[in-house]
């Protein structure tokens, strides 16, 4: 006969088994969320600028090719003697011009034109002073044969980028196949190009709804712009530009004078017509007019206080205005209100 001693210690073991079967699982740790998707890439348009970048559609902007066109913009190999680049003429420190009067290219030479900004030249109909090109794709290798500028050839060019290796992966990641042609490297460029966009300035934000984004002389400014001065005629738009041409009379006293868009159509009314600059980021872009004979804002608007200079050609819209001092003053500041934010990055590439 068993005691009650020799029992209980299995009775209780199977209690506890018992109760064990139903006690709750330690907790586990949670299983972290999903890491996010990572954000498709874009180009960032800021305030005051439409979506419509004009691209082409055989020429589609990607990250790639961006990439590659930033690294051909700032490379001075696509020129002759290796000592010019895109960026040499039109540098992104320097309002994307450089700032002189003409610039200096291929050994020195200077030709007779001021370097035009690429700052939203991607909304422009036509590209240079004189519209010789319809896309920033047409406008790109014209710098590369020009013998004045990068002085090369189209083919020599091609054949040196064959010949560093940095490039055939970056083609072939841009287009999908290593080739180097001339028609990939303007594409590239081109797309580099369309990023360069400024906007987001105080007059975007005060046209937003932002009242206090202007001062009061900027404001006066803004209504003389409109106004009086009739900037507005040839200075209209998201860009401040009608992408049209006209003649003001600049440089046309000259013994021989350039006779700008005449060159392209032939049409005697184009004579000494040239294409109206943005007045966007105007502040980084001097000096002034197509031969950059004008050093500041001052000299402009004086120049077009008179009505310009006289010749046959004369635009119908170029007049005097008789704007006093204070409404130069405030006109002009408001023109500085017009300096605007490049949302993308457009410096020089950090590799390779």
């Amino acid at each position: 006969m068993r005691t009650p001693t020799s029992w209980l210690p299995a009775c209780m073991l199977l209690a506890l088994a018992v109760a064990g079967c139903g006690a709750p699982e330690p907790e586990k740790p949670a299983a972290p969320p999903p890491a996010a998707p990572a954000p498709a890439w874009e180009i960032k348009i800021p305030l005051g600028l439409g979506p419509d970048l004009q691209a082409p559609a055989d020429n589609p902007p990607t990250r790639e090719k961006v990439e590659l066109g930033r690294h051909l913009y700032f490379d001075k190999r696509l020129s002759l003697a290796g000592d010019v680049s895109c960026a040499s003429c039109h540098d992104p420190a320097r309002g994307f011009t450089d700032n002189l009067p003409v610039s200096p290219g291929h050994q020195g030479q200077k030709g007779t034109r001021s370097s035009p900004t690429v700052i939203n030249a991607t909304y422009s109909y036509l590209q240079f002073w004189d519209g010789r090109a319809a896309t920033l794709e047409a406008q790109a290798l014209g710098p590369v044969e020009n013998p004045v500028e990068m002085g090369n050839t189209v083919e020599g060019m091609v054949s040196t980028l064959a010949r560093i290796a940095e490039y055939a992966p970056r083609f072939a990641a841009a287009f999908g196949d290593p080739a180097i042609t001339a028609e990939r490297v303007a594409q590239a460029i081109a797309s580099y190009e369309r990023t360069v966009l400024s906007g987001n300035s105080k007059w975007d934000r005060f046209m937003a709804g932002d009242a206090a984004a202007m001062s009061d002389q900027e404001r006066r400014g803004w209504e003389l712009f409109k106004g009086k001065a009739q900037c507005t005629l040839c200075h209209a738009g998201q860009t401040f530009s009608d992408s049209d041409f006209h003649n003001l009379g600049v440089g046309m006293s000259a013994r021989q004078p350039d006779l700008g868009r005449f060159a392209v159509t032939k049409d005697e009314k184009d004579k000494g017509a040239f294409k109206t600059p943005t007045v966007r980021d105007v502040t980084r872009t001097a000096p002034y007019m197509h031969d950059g004979s004008q050093g500041t804002l001052e000299e402009v608007v004086a120049f077009y206080n008179k009505g310009g200079e006289k010749n046959r050609w004369l635009d119908p819209k170029v007049r005097p205005l008789g704007l006093t001092p204070e409404e130069i003053a405030d006109l002009i500041v408001f023109m500085r209100a017009l300096d605007g934010e490049m949302p993308n990055p457009v410096g020089p590439p950090t590799g390779g």
